[in-house]
């Protein structure tokens, strides 16, 4: 009788665990687009410094005039009470054994999915309700402006409202509706080149005036991100971590595997972060 994997659990959760580690931060838009990530087991509190002193000009040998002491106020991640995002998934004994190198990409493919969609939902526009993730869109402080993918000096407004706070935006997120309607912009009525991709052939319309653009259908139709995605600080308790089940549904002869991680995210300079909206 063949031995199944499913009585090795270390073995399992090594390989379902080199498979969904590294592919969520693949995966999960957010993760992926360079924002400062902290690993911390528990609260993590980072100071910011809200003024500092004012230099001047000064001549030789003359007083050094005194200014006002530096103030500082600081940002916290990952309070205790932040909830974490767990999922559980059954399957056979002899669908270990019977597919023993097909099941690793199922895994793969199903539980990094899962795990990413709900985790960027909460990164991008979560609530911060019920102790959960308070995501990009909802914080506070953050530089606003208006959408309009019908003209897209709205996106030029956006890049210059923050570089008139000296701050060098380096990532878009749309929705996948609102780059579509970018993409269809012609030159003129009687044009037939597209505006912001005049060559069909090359892959261009991955950047929005010289901004990569990530396209997701986490953000909603009519709101977009423009951010300088280094001031963005996620605190991350525990990368996804698998724990294998075999006693808990022995009954059925399946086995389960457990997925939990736990993130939080903050902003260190929120008017580095512009939250676009279409008027109505």
């Amino acid at each position: 009788m063949a031995e199944s994997t499913a009585t090795n659990p270390t073995l399992l959760a090594d390989q379902v665990a080199s498979l969904l580690v590294q592919p969520l931060e693949a995966a999960s838009v957010v993760l992926a687009s360079g924002p400062r990530i902290f690993d911390t087991a528990r609260e993590l509190r980072i100071p910011k410094l809200v003024s500092g002193s004012t230099p001047g000009f000064v001549g030789e040998g003359a007083l050094i005039p005194d200014t006002a002491d530096a103030s500082f106020s600081e940002i916290t991640l990952m309070p205790t009470e932040r909830k974490s995002i767990k999922t559980i998934m059954r399957f056979s004994s002899e669908l270990v054994r019977q597919s023993v190198i097909g099941i690793d990409s199922v895994l793969k493919a199903r539980l990094v999915k899962d795990v990413s969609d709900l985790l960027d939902d909460a990164l991008l526009q979560g609530a911060g309700t019920s102790d959960s993730i308070k995501g990009i869109t909802k914080q506070a402080g953050v530089t606003t402006g208006d959408l309009d993918v019908t003209d897209p000096d709205s996106l030029l407004d956006a890049i210059a409202a923050l570089n008139a706070k000296e701050i060098t935006p380096n990532r878009w997120f749309l929705s996948g509706a609102d780059f579509a309607e970018l993409r269809k912009l012609k030159e003129s009525s009687t044009s037939a080149r597209y505006l912001l991709e005049p060559d069909p052939s090359k892959a261009s319309g991955t950047t929005l005036f010289g901004i990569p653009a990530t396209v997701t259908n986490k953000l909603d139709a009519g709101t977009a991100v423009l951010a300088d995605m280094s001031t963005v600080a996620i605190a991350r308790d525990t990368s996804p971590s698998v724990t294998v089940l075999n006693e808990r549904y022995a009954e059925y002869d399946q086995v389960g595997l457990r997925v939990t991680c736990r993130y939080d995210l903050g902003l260190l300079h929120p008017e580095a972060v512009s939250v676009l909206t279409a008027t109505p």
